[in-house]
């Protein structure tokens, strides 16, 4: 997964603000000691968990061209920013004890920005989508799955309703021409949904959702991730998550639910009830969203959601991905 929504394409050194970033820092105050970032996109979060005292951060990121673009600020901080090609699913494998995780999902602006990573319906790109830049595209997916497992996809990971009407427009256009472009998918979308009217999303935007969390396996690294996250933080170590849509939301949320609440069952053997550890304690007990002055500076913002949890000395434990509600595939194809 990349790093969330900033403002804009950095190129430069002058740094842009990302999403819910006052908010985070004001939940985890003071900021100290080594953090890590798992979705370094533009550096934005790694930059501003530095300047709030943050000793060291370790920027993590599966896209290279995030690392590319930080060469040109990040040597001011000298070793005080790691940055570690990889994917936050693994961070204990590159860091333990520490104060601090952020992870900010979805896809970043300087991959929207850009059409040649063809993640924009709105900019003409080859159909990619690949955040590592590795590994099956949204273009194969759309030329190899059949109708069935399109439909899965765009109703499962995108919430599509019109996902049926849409896998079958795809494979019927496919016979006729390969679909290798953004813009001719989200024609093909378009053609089977009713016109947008003002202040509504794109009608292309629930399938291009679909297909990029498939082509990224975007679930499971967020579900992994969580668990790793609980393995590499020190007792007292925060974790702070910001999300951009509901399944990702309620995904953060259960997780932090299930290792926060203190359940116990009765022993029939003994009338006192067995505690069992809670791992995380609740630093925000409802999402935090953008204030007017965010949404007014980057409106891309709006379906930004922040949780934040506290790790206790509990050890980490198993759970399952239905516990928190991870989105599975009916079909072959997980």
């Amino acid at each position: 997964m990349a790093a969330g929504k900033e403002t804009g394409p950095e190129t430069g050194s002058a740094p842009h603000v990302p999403v819910l970033l006052r908010p985070l820092l004001a939940a985890v105050a003071p900021v100290s000691g080594r953090w890590l970032d798992g979705t370094f996109g533009a550096g934005g979060y790694s930059r501003g968990l530095l300047e709030a005292g943050a000793d060291q951060v370790i920027g993590v990121d599966r896209d290279p061209l995030a690392f590319d673009m930080a060469r040109k600020w990040a040597g001011d901080y000298g070793d005080r920013l790691i940055l570690q090609a990889g994917v936050f699913s693994k961070m204990d494998d590159y860091a333990s004890d520490l104060d601090g995780v952020v992870l900010d999902l979805g896809v970043s602006s300087m991959q929207l920005d850009l059409a040649e990573r063809g993640f924009s319906f709105m900019r003409d790109g080859p159909l990619d989508m690949r955040m590592s830049q590795d590994g099956p595209s949204a273009a194969d997916l759309v030329a190899e799955l059949d109708e069935v497992e399109l439909a899965d996809v765009l109703f499962t990971f995108g919430e599509e309703r019109a996902s049926r009407r849409i896998a079958k427009a795809i494979v019927r256009a496919r016979t006729e021409a390969p679909i290798t472009t953004t813009l001719q998918l989200a024609s093909i979308v378009e053609s089977c949904l009713p016109r947008s009217k003002p202040g509504q999303s794109h009608p292309a935007t629930r399938s291009f959702q679909g297909l990029r969390i498939a082509v990224n396996a975007e679930y499971d690294e967020l579900f992994n991730g969580l668990l790793a996250a609980e393995r590499a933080l020190k007792p007292g170590g925060l974790l702070g998550v910001v999300t951009f849509h509901s399944i990702e939301d309620r995904m953060v949320k259960r997780f932090f639910q299930h290792r926060a609440g203190k359940t116990g069952r009765a022993n029939r053997y003994a009338p006192e009830l067995e505690v069992i550890p809670s791992q995380f304690e609740l630093v925000t007990r409802k999402s935090v969203g953008p204030d007017e002055q965010e949404l007014a500076e980057n409106p891309r913002s709006r379906s930004a959601r922040l949780r934040v949890g506290r790790r206790t000395e509990a050890p980490a434990t198993p759970i399952t991905a239905r516990e928190i509600g991870m989105p599975q595939l009916k079909g072959a194809r997980k």
